[in-house]
């Protein structure tokens, strides 16, 4: 059986066909930046908004809303704040410890639906760093979401993904590859 092309519709698809109703939450193609919307006046859902169009940016936020708890959920962008590429090294590790876990669930998803996982520093006019220890971060993170289990909404994901992109059900670490980062 041959796997299906990973289409921006399909993973919007995918991702309201489990959060749409339970959740008021859709997905949405955005413009030049990501960004998370709760539901207001005369916006009846809340909106996550992924860049460009872009397959693995829609997993990367798709990740950040799968871990956001219902309070951050209320807040636009969760509530977090963003400093973007042109970051010092100071400014880098605090961005790199936001980004271990979302990466991680990110990793995770992109293995569900068969593909490539890259990590991203986001830092490509900033101060030069060694991004090495936050790849093991990322590998570390993605070993303890496997072991202590995904939430229910990130395995509602994940599972959607499998199945569509006929990809294994099962979650090992024999999936995921260190050095391929």
């Amino acid at each position: 059986m041959a796997q299906p092309e990973h289409q921006i519709e399909d993973i919007i698809a995918l991702f309201n066909q489990c959060f749409l109703q339970p959740y008021n939450t859709r997905l949405v193609k955005g413009g030049d930046e990501p960004i998370y919307l709760p539901a207001g006046p005369g916006q009846p859902n809340h909106e996550l908004h992924f860049a460009h169009g872009f397959y693995r940016s829609a997993l990367h936020e798709t990740a950040h809303w799968l871990i956001a708890g219902a309070a951050r959920r209320q807040q636009v962008d969760f509530g977090y704040w963003y400093e973007p590429d042109g970051r010092s090294a100071e400014q880098q590790m605090i961005f790199e410890q936001v980004e271990v876990k979302p990466q991680a669930l990110e990793w995770i998803l992109s293995v569900a639906a068969g593909i490539r996982f890259q990590v991203s520093v986001d830092n490509l006019n900033g101060e030069a760093t060694d991004s090495n220890p936050f790849k093991q971060a990322v590998y570390q993170q993605v070993l303890t979401l496997i072991q202590q289990g995904l939430s229910t909404r990130a395995e509602t994901l994940r599972l959607s993904l499998c199945h569509f992109y006929g990809q294994s059900e099962q979650l090992t670490p024999e999936q995921f590859d260190p050095l391929s980062l």
